[in-house]
């Protein structure tokens, strides 16, 4: 059986993204001939216009439908009951990826809410994992994202995120928005 076709069933069957190097090992075959083929065989789908595209994003090589397939697939799938994570759920996912590792004290500090909840969802999805202890009393266990996460993302790692201060209002418009909040400075006016 030519490479091709093997490395295709492979990517077929795989629930996950395969590393180059797994490929190799399992093909008996060089880590670069392997990369070189995974590469040909990407740039054939291209050019040959298929409903699938190769990617190598979290670490490792994944097939995925075209994007321009997109309107139909979505009409296809319109009748299945499609899983999306709550408000509390992506803003808790957002807090994790930014901030790793974090402890669930802290993901709920920066929320001003409590976020077991949440993540407990991510992690029973497969977007976070427990990546450790925090030093000190206690030792809370600390959260961080996963490869399924910069997969669904369509990331290689994390520096591909988005830098936060894209999304950060200026210090003059947190202000204003944060002085309803605050309790009244004490008056300095010396009349009893």
């Amino acid at each position: 059986m030519e490479l091709r076709a093997v490395l295709e069933a492979m990517l077929f069957v795989a629930e996950d993204p395969i590393p180059a190097g797994e490929f190799a090992e399992v093909l008996e075959r060089p880590l670069n001939e392997v990369e070189a083929e995974l590469a040909a065989y990407a740039q054939s789908l291209h050019d040959e216009g298929r409903g699938l595209v190769l990617r190598e994003l979290g670490g490792g090589w994944r097939l995925y439908t075209h994007p321009d397939a997109r309107d139909y697939l979505e009409k296809f799938a319109a009748s299945e009951r499609v899983a999306r994570l709550s408000k509390a759920a992506l803003e808790t996912l957002a807090v994790v990826a930014y901030k790793q590792p974090v402890s669930r004290g802290q993901v709920s500090e920066i929320r001003g809410v409590d976020s077991e909840r949440a993540l407990r969802t991510l992690e029973r999805r497969g977007l976070i994992a427990e990546i450790g202890t925090a030093p000190g009393p206690g030792q809370a266990f600390l959260y961080g994202t996963t490869p399924l996460f910069l997969e669904k993302l369509g990331l290689r790692s994390l520096e591909e995120l988005p830098p936060l201060a894209d999304h950060v209002p200026p210090a003059d418009v947190v202000d204003a928005l944060e002085r309803p909040f605050r309790s009244e400075e004490p008056s300095t006016d010396s009349r009893s």
